[in-house]
C-alpha cells in the first residue's frame, strides 16, 4: 500500500466535514436571512387598495393586532390582510391540505393523502358550501380574501421562506379556500367512520356481545352531563398543582429527558415535512392512531399542522365550563376554554381583536378564515369542546358491476362519476375517479384488503347544509341572538358555553345530527329489505339538542364526553370520549365560592389523575397477591401504592402506570383477535380498560347476566393478578425502566416537541424553529390532557367583572417566522402553566400598544 494512504485519508474525511459544516452553515445562514427579509411591515403607513378608509393595527406586547376600521368591509380586509403577514405560508399548507393538493409542491410521497382528501370530496364540498352561503356572508368572506391577495401581490419579493425553500409561489387567496380551511377542523372533530370499520372486525373475531359491549362501553357511570343536576361527588382529591411545583417538577426532569426519551417518546411523534419529503412515513388518515381495513399509508401533514392526536388515548376535544356570579369573587359569571387539538408549529390558533361599527370581539381566529372563532365581544363569550355526535354512516352498496348501484327500493340507477386530477412535482398527473351514490363516495379507492363497495354518507355532503354562522356568533348581544345564531351552526358538531354581561350561562350543543329511524349504528350497514329503515330523515332540531340555561347548580361545564342521560329521546352517538377530565371539572369547582381567574387556570392545568391512581392501587394488590415477582416489581408495588395521583413529571409511579396500561391491552386483546388487535380503537377506550380490570370476577357490560371477566383473562395466566402483575413487567420493559425505580422520572420520557414541519429536519435551524424537547406534566385522562405533539391549544378565561383582565394565551406565538420575536414568546407561558390578560377596551389597546400599523386607501 502506497505510504501516507492514512494521511491523504485523514485529510479527505476533514474535507469533507468541513464542507458538510460549510454547508450546514450555509444553509443556515440562507434560512436566518430568508425569514428576516420576509418579516411584515408593523409600522408606519401602507397604501391598500380597495379600503375605504384608513384601518389602524396596532399590535401589544405579544403581536396580536388589535384591528380598528371603519366598516365590517375595511376590517375583515385588514384581517387578511395582517393575517398573512404573521401566517400565510400555513394558510396555503393548510388549504392544499383539505383540498388534496399537497403533491403539487412536495411530490409524489403525498399522492395517498391527497388521493384520501378527493375521494372524500372536500374540494368539491368547500365549492358548494361556498356558492350556497347567503349574499352578506360570501361577501364577507371575500372582503377577507382580497386582504390576503393584497398582502400576497405586494410581497411577491419577500415570501415567506418556506415558500422560496420549496421554490413555488401561493396561488390567490378566494372564499372557497376560507371553506376549506374550515373543513380541516370538521375532518379532526367530525370524522369516526375509520371506527365503524374496524368494530366490525373485531366484533366478527370476538362472536360474543358482551365482550363486544366491554370494549366498546357509550357512556358510563362516572359521566356528568350538564344538562342533569351537579352530582354530589365526595371523594377527596389533592388540590391541583402550583405553577411553582410544575415548575420544580420540570427543571428536575430535564436532565434525564436525552438519555430516556428515544426510549419511549417515539412512538408518540408527530410527523413532520420530512415525512413529506421521503424520509418517514406515517399512517394518519382517517384521524385515528391506525387506519383500518387496509386504508392507504399516509404520511401527510394532518398531525403536524391539523391538530390530531399524537399520543395514544388522546382524543381531539376541550374542556369548557361556566360559573355564575353567585359563585365567583366579583358576583359575575367566570368562562373557562381550552381546547385540546395538535399543538403546531405555527400554532392552530391566531389570537385577534375586531373592532368596527356593529362589531367588537377578541379571541382566536383560524388563519385563512374571518371573523373570530372562540372568544367574546362587548356582550356575551363563549367556548367550544367537540360534541363527538355521530354524523357518518357507512353503507355496503349493491352493484351490477355495469356501473349501477341498487336503490333502497331496489331498482338500478347509474352510479355518479366525479373526476379528479392530481398534479404531482416531479411527476405525472394522476387521473382519480369517485364512484358516487345518494350516500356519498364509495370509499374504495382508499382500500387495499376491503372489495365490498361501502359509500360514505355524512351531514358535509347535504346540500342542504351548508350554515357558519360566525359573524351572528360574533355580533351576538344576548342569549336570544346568540342561540338563534347557534341554530344555524352546521358542523362540526360542538358543546358550546356561554356567559355574558347581564350574568346569564348557558350550554347548548350544536351542529346538525342526522335522525335514524333504524338508530345509531356502531359498524357498516349491510344493504338488505330494511335499508330504508337506516336511511336519514331530517336532523335532530335545534330546541331538541342537550342545552341548559341558568341551572340552579351556576355550573356548566363539557370535555367531550357524555351530555345527555342515558333515556335521551335522540341518542346523539355511541361513541363518547372518556368522561375522567368532566368528572375532574365538577370535582374541582363543585360546591365551590369566591372563585376567581387564578382558580380557572389552576383548574386548566390540574394534573390529577383518579383513575389512574385507582388503577396504580390494583396493579400493587395484583403484585403483592403473585408469587415469584422480583425486588423491582415490589418495589413499583410500594410506588404504586403510595402515589398521590399526579401526573407529575417528578414522579416514578406516573412513569410506570401509563405504560404499564399500554401493555394490558395485547394481554387480554392478541389471543383472541391476533394482530387484528392493534385495529381497537375506541374514544372511551380508558373507561373500558378501568371497568376489564376492576370489575374482578364480573364484566361491566351489565348487571343482570353479567360476563364473566376469566373470559377475558387468557389460558397462560391463572388468575388476574397474574396477569395484571405481567403488564407491569411488561410495561417496565418497554420503558427501559432502571433497576431502581425511584430514579426513573415520568418526565425524563413523557414530553413535548415541538418542531417546525420543513425547517425541523435542518441542523442548527431545528431547535431554533421549535421546542425541542421538554418534560410534560399531565396526560391522557387529566384535565391538562397532553401528549409529544397534543394539548391545550389555547387556554381562555373569560371575567365578565374585568373584561380587560381576561386572559388568552396560544402555544407558541402570533407569527409563523422563526426570526419574530413573536414566534416564540408565549411558549414559556404556556409550558409553566401562566397566561396573560388580552386588552379589550380602547384604553387598554392604548396602553399596551407596542407598534402601529396605519393601512390607508
Amino acid at each position: 500500500m502506497p505510504k501516507g494512504w492514512l494521511r491523504r485519508l485523514l485529510w479527505s474525511l476533514a474535507g469533507l466535514v468541513i464542507v458538510v459544516l460549510l454547508a450546514v452553515g450555509a444553509g443556515f445562514v440562507w434560512v436566518h436571512v430568508a425569514m428576516t427579509d420576509s418579516l411584515p411591515v408593523i409600522d408606519g403607513t401602507l397604501k391598500v387598495t380597495g379600503l375605504g378608509a384608513p384601518v389602524i393595527i396596532r399590535r401589544d406586547a405579544h403581536g396580536t393586532p388589535h384591528i380598528q376600521a371603519a366598516s365590517i368591509d375595511d376590517l375583515l380586509l385588514a384581517q387578511g390582510y395582517v393575517t398573512a403577514q404573521d401566517r400565510l405560508w400555513q394558510m396555503d399548507i393548510l388549504r392544499r391540505n383539505s383540498a388534496g393538493d399537497l403533491a403539487e409542491i412536495l411530490g409524489s410521497t403525498l399522492l395517498d393523502h391527497d388521493r384520501t382528501q378527493r375521494v372524500l370530496q372536500f374540494r368539491n364540498v368547500a365549492q358548494r358550501v361556498y356558492n350556497s352561503l347567503p349574499d352578506a356572508d360570501r361577501h364577507r368572506t371575500e372582503q377577507y380574501a382580497r386582504g390576503v391577495n393584497l398582502f400576497i401581490q405586494q410581497n411577491q419579493d419577500h415570501l415567506p421562506a418556506e415558500f422560496r425553500f420549496l421554490h413555488y409561489k401561493p396561488h390567490p387567496w378566494t372564499g372557497v379556500d376560507s371553506i376549506l380551511i374550515g373543513l380541516n377542523m370538521v375532518q379532526i372533530l367530525d370524522s369516526h367512520w375509520d371506527v365503524k370499520l374496524s368494530r366490525e372486525q373485531i366484533s366478527e373475531h370476538l362472536h360474543n356481545p358482551k365482550l363486544e359491549a366491554d370494549l366498546y362501553p357509550v357512556g358510563s357511570w362516572r359521566d356528568q352531563p350538564p344538562t342533569a343536576a351537579v352530582a354530589d361527588m365526595t371523594q377527596p382529591h389533592p388540590a391541583p398543582s402550583s405553577t411553582e411545583d410544575e415548575e420544580t417538577d420540570q427543571t428536575q426532569a430535564k436532565a434525564q429527558i436525552k438519555t430516556q426519551a428515544k426510549a419511549h417518546g417515539e412512538r408518540d411523534r408527530a410527523p413532520q415535512i420530512s415525512s413529506l419529503l421521503g424520509l418517514e412515513t406515517n399512517s394518519s388518515v382517517p384521524p385515528h392512531e391506525d387506519v383500518h381495513e387496509g386504508l392507504h399509508e399516509d404520511s401527510s401533514v394532518l398531525r403536524q399542522l391539523l391538530g390530531l392526536p399524537s399520543c395514544e388515548g388522546c382524543t381531539p376535544g376541550s374542556n369548557n365550563w361556566v360559573i355564575a356570579g353567585k359563585h365567583t369573587a366579583s358576583g359575575k359569571p367566570l368562562l373557562s376554554n381550552d381546547m385540546h387539538l395538535g399543538l403546531t408549529v405555527p400554532n392552530i390558533w391566531y389570537m385577534a381583536d375586531l373592532s368596527a361599527p356593529g362589531l367588537h370581539v377578541a379571541g382566536v381566529t383560524l388563519p385563512g378564515m374571518p371573523l373570530v372563532i372562540a372568544g367574546h365581544n362587548e356582550h356575551v363569550a363563549w367556548g367550544f369542546t367537540a360534541l363527538y355526535a355521530d354524523v357518518q354512516d357507512l353503507y355496503v352498496e349493491k352493484l351490477d358491476g355495469k356501473g349501477n348501484y341498487a336503490g333502497s327500493d331496489g331498482k338500478w340507477l347509474p352510479l355518479t362519476h366525479a373526476h379528479e386530477v392530481i398534479h404531482v412535482r416531479f411527476g405525472k398527473d394522476v387521473p382519480v375517479d369517485i364512484e358516487l351514490t345518494p350516500h356519498g363516495p364509495l370509499l374504495n379507492p382508499l382500500f387495499r384488503r376491503e372489495k365490498r363497495p361501502i359509500a360514505l354518507h355524512w351531514t358535509l355532503y347535504d346540500p342542504a347544509v351548508a350554515g357558519i354562522p360566525l359573524y351572528e356568533i360574533n355580533t351576538a348581544a344576548n342569549w336570544q341572538q346568540f342561540s338563534a345564531a347557534l341554530g344555524a351552526w352546521c358542523w362540526p358538531t360542538q358543546n358550546v358555553v356561554y356567559a355574558d354581561d347581564a350574568g346569564h350561562i348557558a350550554y347548548h350543543a350544536i351542529g346538525k345530527v342526522p335522525l335514524r329511524p333504524g338508530g345509531l349504528t356502531g359498524t357498516p350497514i349491510q344493504f338488505s329489505a330494511d335499508t330504508k329503515q337506516h336511511e336519514w330523515q331530517g336532523y335532530i332540531p335545534f330546541d331538541e339538542m342537550p342545552f341548559a340555561y341558568d341551572p340552579p347548580s351556576g355550573l356548566l361545564a363539557t370535555a367531550n364526553s357524555r351530555v345527555t342521560p342515558n333515556d335521551t329521546k335522540f341518542p346523539l352517538t355511541l361513541e363518547w370520549p372518556d368522561p375522567y377530565r368532566a368528572e375532574r371539572i365538577y370535582m374541582d369547582l363543585r360546591g365551590r365560592d369566591k372563585l376567581t381567574r387564578e382558580d380557572m387556570l389552576a383548574v386548566q392545568t390540574d394534573i390529577y389523575s383518579e383513575v389512574d391512581q385507582e388503577l396504580a392501587h390494583r396493579f400493587a394488590y395484583a403484585i403483592d397477591h403473585t408469587d415469584g415477582v422480583d425486588a423491582r416489581l415490589r418495589q413499583a408495588a410500594d410506588l404504586l401504592r403510595s402515589w398521590d395521583g399526579r401526573m407529575s413529571t417528578d414522579s416514578a409511579a406516573a412513569s410506570i402506570l401509563p405504560l404499564t396500561r399500554e401493555a394490558f391491552w395485547p394481554l387480554i386483546l392478541q389471543p383472541k383477535l391476533g394482530s387484528d388487535a392493534e385495529d381497537y380503537h375506541w374514544s372511551e377506550s380508558n373507561f373500558a380498560e378501568e371497568e376489564i380490570i376492576m370489575h374482578g370476577a364480573t364484566s361491566p357490560s351489565d348487571a343482570a347476566g353479567a360476563v364473566s371477566t376469566n373470559e377475558w383473562l387468557p389460558s397462560n395466566y391463572k388468575n388476574w393478578d397474574a396477569l395484571l402483575t405481567d403488564a407491569v413487567r411488561k410495561g417496565l420493559d418497554r420503558g427501559h425502566a432502571p433497576t431502581d425505580l425511584s430514579h426513573w422520572n415520568y418526565g425524563s420520557w413523557h414530553v413535548v416537541d415541538l418542531e417546525h414541519p420543513l425547517f425541523g429536519v435542518i441542523p442548527l435551524i431545528k431547535n431554533w424553529s421549535g421546542t425541542g424537547e421538554q418534560p410534560l406534566s399531565g396526560g391522557g385522562n387529566t384535565i391538562k390532557q397532553v401528549g409529544r405533539a397534543f394539548g391545550p391549544s389555547q387556554r381562555f378565561t373569560m371575567d365578565w367583572s374585568a373584561p380587560d383582565a381576561s386572559t388568552e394565551n396560544i402555544v407558541l406565538g402570533e407569527s409563523g417566522n422563526a426570526a419574530s420575536p413573536w414566534f416564540r414568546d408565549q411558549w414559556g407561558i404556556w409550558y409553566n402553566g401562566t397566561t396573560f390578560p388580552l386588552p379589550f377596551s380602547t384604553s387598554a389597546v392604548a396602553s399596551q400598544t407596542t407598534h402601529t400599523l396605519q393601512l390607508v386607501p
